[in-house]
């Protein structure tokens, strides 16, 4: 099976480290498991935009986007869902 390589942008880094320690291992969590499956149930295309998905965790939200040609997910923002979609 196709693994692919999530990589984290260095502005979600820093947003992911102001988090709550049980949330930082929340989104670690489903971070991994996107190694594996980069399009599970429940992750969303975002509307509007070519190639960027949306995982939600409780009230924070991941927005990364997937290059399959080279097994890449990119993770370009992690934040509180109300702030999240205005920084795009």
């Amino acid at each position: 099976m196709k693994r692919y390589t999530v990589v984290v942008t260095q502005s979600a880094e820093k947003e992911l480290q102001k988090l709550p320690v049980r949330m930082i291992e929340m989104i670690v969590g489903v971070l991994k498991s996107l190694e594996e499956n980069p399009r599970p149930p429940g992750h969303k295309k975002l509307k509007g935009y070519k190639n960027l998905w949306r995982a939600r965790v409780g009230n924070y939200r991941i927005i990364y986007a997937i290059d399959d040609i080279i097994l890449l997910v990119d993770v370009r923002e992690i934040g509180h869902r109300k702030d999240i979609y205005n920084q795009l």
